[in-house]
């Protein structure tokens, strides 16, 4: 045993450290809100609507008003019951108010009659947005007064709850105005998409619910209201809505036990990929858990066993897999419990039991109802599963083929491959290209040390509307297989990817970015480790250049071009319109996108773009909504990283 050190240093009482009120937030935020990046910003706003959401579910709200401020700050009013104004029996002289908002694991949602079913279990969401927000103004509209409590400095009250004044024509509820901490923070400017795109999903999965948003910052200006009568089932019919449907009803059952409920739509499209939502007291469970796990299990085992009843599955016919059933389809899974049993303050993954058995319950009676009730809806779900089958057995023997023919090749490179000299993948980067003349130009421009060019011919399959056996036979992206060396799909390695940048440099017009967003898609669906670990960048070729005296200066777009003219306003000299790779000399090439590493490319994370339904949809500004996370990632979003 090594020697412990006998040096001066003293351990003593006086060395612990107790972390009283709210400070431990201030201290470790991410423990609460899982990060100070946009993530955990707007978890700010999450957390107060989840309260507001559960005056809903309880039945006591109607409406819920969402604003972005004129000067940043963020205001949620409910017309709920009101946070309880009258002291709190254990802290005397303090209201219930005060408390909730100053009193980790403080609410009503830790038993008593406040919340049957809620989402905010932890008891820490509203102290948590207090805690790291300059300033929080609290309004409650409760005994027909209306009362306010503002506080400032990470959380700390500014006097007594007090009374201002009688409540608007006798109404109900909670006004909470906050503005995130920019010590805190790496970024305090909300987005509007994303806020949006969140409080939609709560209207639909609270049927009936008004929830209305308005961002007031100048320039930006937009209101939206939602209100789904239909819930989920318009849920589905909105998630399905930019693909081609195999039928056209949802299908929707409902089950509920003591202490328990869940509700489950469905629909089947023509793709073929799946796209389950699964959602515990309102909270999107991204990470699945125990209900969804059941869904899954229970909607194997009903179509299988209506196959077999119907005799659409033959006696010597394989039973349909998990996979097979699910692709193309589309189903919202939402649970509502007592007692949910969320893993981390950030709910992203749900471990009850009990649901797990009812929502198999549910889908192995009610389920099996829907299908006998709709017998041409059940065979055409039956044909697509069956042709599901037959494409994976077929793909098993084309990634075989593969595999074969890249060890009888030996490195199995391909041949129009411009490989660089480096073999250490960390350092390395493979630009893919289009078309034999930008191949020339990005060959002539590179770095061959450790810049690998890969020209592609035009606009590769779209791998969003074909199945693997036929992804796998086309002759571009074997190419790209081979190049990257890791395999593909189910084989894929990220381990033994022979370039850490994967770059896509393809021409700045429309036909670029659909050839860019083709081979995001193709990455995201058979490769997605390699987008999931920030390999996938995207370089920004620039469409216009001029002259500023004798130096050359690029514009990436038409709206850099308005932004340059309006700065230079005197500027006389024309732009050059560079439309094409291939026109462009090496020079120019090499000092606007072949320096990676100094220049503007765009990493394509996670929340960016890799858990779309159709990257393709999401990068061509289609509205359709993001899998799990829900980040619409429009064109026009997109964040440039100097990397």
């Amino acid at each position: 045993m090594a020697e412990k050190s006998k040096g001066s240093s003293s351990y003593g009482a006086r060395d612990i450290t107790v972390l009283e009120g709210l400070e431990p937030v201030r201290v470790r935020p991410g423990m609460y809100i899982g990060s100070t990046g946009p993530a955990g910003l707007h978890h700010l706003v999450w957390e107060v609507v989840d309260n507001s959401v559960d005056e809903a579910m309880a039945g006591y709200c109607t409406r819920i008003d969402v604003t972005i401020l004129p000067d940043g700050s963020c205001r949620v009013v409910d017309d709920g019951r009101g946070i309880p104004v009258d002291d709190h029996p254990q802290y005397p002289g303090k209201s219930a108010a005060e408390i909730v908002l100053t009193v980790l694991h403080a609410g009503g949602k830790f038993g008593g009659e406040g919340y049957k079913v809620s989402g905010g279990l932890h008891g820490v969401g509203v102290s948590v947005v207090n805690a790291l927000s300059t300033s929080l103004i609290l309004e409650i509209d409760r005994n027909d007064q209306r009362y306010r409590l503002d506080f400032a400095n990470g959380g700390k009250p500014q006097g007594k709850l007090k009374v201002t004044g009688p409540a608007p024509r006798g109404r109900t509820g909670t006004t909470i105005t906050f503005v995130p901490d920019a010590s805190i923070f790496d970024d305090v400017e909300f987005r509007a998409q994303t806020i949006v795109e969140r409080l939609q999903i709560m209207a639909f999965l609270n049927r009936g619910l008004e929830i209305r948003f308005e961002d007031q910052r100048e320039g930006r200006e937009v209101k939206e209201s939602f209100k789904y009568n239909g819930g989920i089932v318009d849920y589905v019919r909105h998630l399905n809505n930019s693909k081609e449907s195999l039928f056209r009803k949802v299908g929707f059952y409902e089950q509920s036990e003591e202490g328990q409920e869940v509700e489950v739509a469905f629909q089947w499209n023509t793709g073929y990929y799946e796209s389950i939502h699964s959602f515990a007291n309102g909270i999107s469970t991204i990470e699945g858990g125990m209900h969804e796990e059941g869904f899954r299990k229970a909607i194997t085992n009903v179509v299988n066993r209506y196959a077999r009843k119907r005799n659409l599955l033959k006696e010597k016919d394989e039973n349909l897999t998990g996979d097979d059933v699910r692709e193309g389809l589309t189903a919202i899974v939402s649970v509502r419990l007592a007692e949910p049993q969320f893993e981390g303050q950030t709910k992203g993954k749900l471990g009850n039991v009990s649901i797990r058995s009812l929502v198999e319950r549910a889908t192995n009676e009610k389920l099996a109802e829907w299908l006998e009730e709709n017998p041409k809806e059940g065979g055409q779900i039956i044909a697509k599963a069956v042709q599901a089958s037959r494409a994976r057995m077929a793909a098993r023997q084309a990634r075989d083929l593969t595999r074969r023919k890249s060890a009888l090749d030996g490195a199995g490179l391909p041949g129009k491959l411009v490989d660089c000299s480096s073999k250490d993948p960390r350092e390395c980067e493979l630009f893919i290209v289009e078309g034999n003349s930008a191949g020339g130009s990005a060959k002539d421009a590179r770095n061959p040390k450790y810049q690998a060019i890969l020209p592609i011919r035009g606009k590769i399959l779209n791998v969003e509307k074909a199945r693997t056996d036929k992804i796998l036979k086309n002759a571009e992206i074997q190419a790209l297989v081979s190049a990257i060396g890791a395999g593909v799909e189910a084989d894929f390695d990220v381990s033994k990817i022979r370039y850490h940048k994967i770059i896509l440099l393809a021409d700045a017009d429309v036909d670029g970015s659909h050839i860019r967003t083709l081979l995001l898609t193709f990455f995201f669906r058979q490769m997605t480790e390699l987008v999931n670990n920030g390999h996938v960048y995207v370089a920004q070729p620039p469409l216009y250049s001029t002259l500023v005296g004798k130096e050359k200066v690029y514009l990436r777009d038409d709206a850099a071009k308005e932004e340059f003219l309006r700065e230079n306003p005197n500027h006389k000299n024309d732009f050059q319109r560079l439309k094409g790779l291939g026109e462009m000399d090496f020079d120019e090439l090499r000092d606007t996108t072949m320096e990676s590493t100094k220049r503007a490319l765009l990493q394509i994370t996670v929340e960016q773009a890799a858990l779309a339904d159709e990257v393709c949809s999401i990068l061509m500004g289609d509205d359709v909504p993001q899998r799990r996370h829900f980040i619409q990632t429009n064109a026009k979003d997109v964040r440039f990283l100097d990397i």
